[in-house]
């Protein structure tokens, strides 16, 4: 029991760890000759307590695996506040250029339930922050569902067009040909998506001009947050993507008309006044794990068949979403957007998180890192515990290893141990990294 319980405690609360079968077999190796010598250590998955390898699910979904989501949005942090002050490998000289945190919004699709800041909803009610009709259709039988779910399904190409346009934007700003451009200056962001109440893709982004080295050189003169914000404007509304023709009628999609762009100054995290790093990546941070079903109630995971939405309990609205993506995901024309895969995200099929390539460290070199970490305090436990084993100066240790899935999740009997453990067990691991 003591056994299974280490074993337990090393998923750090992971609520469906995936099961693995396979075995590990550790060699000395001469350093010298290369010659691999006798096996000092060898263990099945059947060896082991829980009769196989369990390692985590690093699910990035609150509702799917909450510790694994806070992982990932521990990580995610990391990596957006990398890119707004440095550390983790990017310059701390990023701090001084321009930076800008805007959030693109999709076009209007009819007439929802909404809370304005000067009155009441137009169905003449007050409606209080939680209320389930919020961003809910005023008439269903009115609302665009066909250009919802499309927008979402080309989310990704319009600001895959917008971030060109930026650049062409800036540049002629800057009195500059797109060639002479990128010999000055480039453009560097980090955006997540989020859905709005009805199940609309917005993006929120941080966008920074860097120099010709990205964070390691300063940007020229001419670049400056106001600029910047300027080219945005410019870019976003000039940012547009050509979409099917359904029954005669022919669909374009482009950003809404509101834009919100606010000027990122320099961290304060003492007084909090200005809109600071701290509070930019945290905000990124969070919307990270969040799906379509933390907002609009939808579902957290793909569906086979149609005829599954009969016994599952999703609001009306999220339920005609689903139904629009599935019709239209039957059409040849349409095969692309694989709109029946996705019709549980709504139609949205793009990465919740990205970046461009020298914004700042990657979720790889994060988790790597992580990992290393976690070697590292395994290794000084067998000192410790004088379990390592004394090798000669000129050899070292080679592993081999295979392991292929098995299954999902605990046993109940597994369920029961993991929740005994005290969180206080599993916090530390999410520290480091």
């Amino acid at each position: 029991m003591p056994g299974l319980m280490y074993q337990l405690r090393g998923l750090d609360g992971c609520a469906n760890p995936i099961r693995l079968d396979g075995h590990r077999t550790e060699h000395t190796v001469n350093t010298t000759t290369g010659q691999i010598g006798p096996v000092i250590s060898h263990i099945t998955a059947a060896d082991l307590p829980a009769g196989h390898l369990l390692v985590r699910c690093n699910n990035r979904r609150t509702t799917r695996c909450a510790s694994c989501a806070e992982t990932y949005r521990r990580d995610a942090y990391q990596l957006i506040t990398a890119g707004l002050k440095g550390g983790k490998g990017t310059p701390a000289d990023v701090a001084t250029h321009p930076r800008v945190f805007a959030t693109f919004t999709a076009p209007g699709f009819g007439p929802v339930h909404n809370r304005p800041a000067t009155g009441r909803c137009r169905c003449g009610l007050q409606h209080p922050a939680d209320a389930d009709e919020l961003g809910t259709p005023l008439d269903p039988e009115r609302y665009d569902y066909e250009a919802a779910v499309l927008w979402n399904a080309h989310a990704s190409k319009i600001w895959a067009r917008f971030s060109i346009y930026l650049r062409r934007e800036v540049a002629k700003r800057a009195g500059l040909t797109q060639r002479e451009f990128a010999e000055h200056a480039r453009i560097s962001f980090a955006k997540v998506a989020e859905y709005q109440k009805r199940g609309a893709i917005h993006f929120h982004a941080v966008i920074r001009l860097d120099g010709t080295e990205g964070g390691a050189a300063l940007p020229p003169c001419w670049a400056t947050a106001e600029l910047l914000t300027d080219a945005i404007k410019a870019a976003a509304r000039a940012a547009s993507v050509p979409g099917p023709i359904i029954n005669g009628r022919t669909h374009s999609f482009a950003f809404g008309r509101q834009l919100d762009i606010r000027i990122i100054r320099s961290a304060d995290f003492a007084t909090g006044t200005e809109l600071s790093d701290r509070a930019v990546a945290a905000y990124i941070a969070k919307y990270a794990t969040k799906g379509a079903e933390t907002a609009t109630g939808t579902l957290d995971r793909p569906i086979k068949f149609l005829a599954e939405l009969a016994r599952m309990r999703i609001p009306e609205h999220a339920r005609r979403m689903i139904r629009t993506a599935w019709a239209l995901g039957a059409r040849k024309d349409l095969e692309d957007l694989r709109l029946r895969a996705w019709a549980h995200m709504l139609g949205f099929r793009g990465h919740f998180l990205t970046k461009g390539r020298r914004y700042s460290t990657t979720f790889a070199l994060l988790r790597a890192a992580r990992a290393e970490w976690r070697r590292q305090q395994a290794a000084q436990a067998q000192v410790e515990h004088h379990s390592a084993p004394d090798l000669p100066a000129d050899e070292t240790t080679l592993v081999f290893a295979h392991w292929t899935f098995a299954a999902t999740g605990l046993t109940r009997a597994e369920e029961w141990l993991a929740a005994s453990l005290t969180p206080d067990s599993t916090e530390g691991a999410h520290e480091h990294g």
